[in-house]
């Protein structure tokens, strides 16, 4: 996960789409979609808005990229961990190298590790698609910091087909950044330098008791962000509190 900076949820990010009924929209985008992988995509649909999380089947991803600028930067890795609320299938993991069309910085190599000859064999996006979208279909994909997996794909995919991809998130920085950035801060907090919560993914699993693991690999990150999900329903929400309370 190649992330720097904070998240702001209270306001509309521009990759946040404005959909009041996602079903609808996916039953919208399957007949608009050309490319025959996302047409099935669309057509396994999402769940309603209405229903409660713990009977949503969810697949946590995590990417690994050149930088953050979904326009000048590609997907360097994809990592996916089916889950529910109460499971983790971590046997059905997968991690995909593939090899953007630009160039890796060294700020990047240093970061996640993956080199030049690493990718040097490993296949574009369009190769693996199919099956990525596969395990994306009929389920909430889960996120930590929604800046970068949706723009990413959907940036990619519009380059390399010439149609990008809608789908909502779980974004589980979201979800702290709701309780730890609700209010800004305060003047006394400016008056003595106090810095506000940090919500990057490893800091809010510690307030969760998490263990640490080692940041910058995708399904690591993606196994990493699926547990923090289960800790703050567990801890915050319910099994019954409807998507639409969650999603975005």
């Amino acid at each position: 996960m190649l992330y720097l900076g904070p998240a702001k949820p209270r306001h509309q990010r521009p990759d946040d789409p404005k959909v009041a009924d996602w079903p609808q929209q996916y039953q919208q985008l399957a007949r608009q979609a050309r490319n025959p992988a996302l047409q099935q995509y669309y057509q396994a649909g999402i769940p309603a808005g209405e229903t409660p999380i713990g009977q949503v089947p969810l697949l946590a991803m995590d990417f690994e990229t050149t930088g953050l600028d979904a326009r000048r930067d590609g997907i360097l890795s994809i990592g996916t961990v089916p889950m529910q609320l109460d499971r983790i299938y971590s046997s059905q993991a997968r991690h995909w190298l593939l090899k953007p069309k630009f160039q890796l910085t060294a700020e990047s190599v240093l970061l996640h590790g993956i080199t030049h000859s690493a990718i040097e064999q490993a296949p574009d996006i369009t190769e693996i698609l199919p099956e990525l979208l596969q395990q994306m279909a009929g389920k909430l994909v889960v996120v930590h910091f929604r800046g970068i997996e949706r723009p990413f794909l959907d940036a990619t995919l519009h380059d390399r087909l010439g149609e990008g991809i809608q789908f909502p998130l779980l974004d589980t920085m979201d979800l702290e950044a709701r309780l730890h950035r609700a209010r800004p801060p305060s003047l006394l907090d400016k008056l003595l330098g106090r810095q506000p919560v940090s919500i990057r993914l490893a800091d809010s699993r510690r307030r969760y008791g998490l263990p640490d693991y080692r940041p910058h690999d995708a399904v690591t990150d993606a196994l990493a962000c699926a547990e923090l999900l289960q800790a703050q329903i567990a801890d915050r929400f319910s099994p019954e509190t409807p998507l639409s309370e969650l999603w975005r």
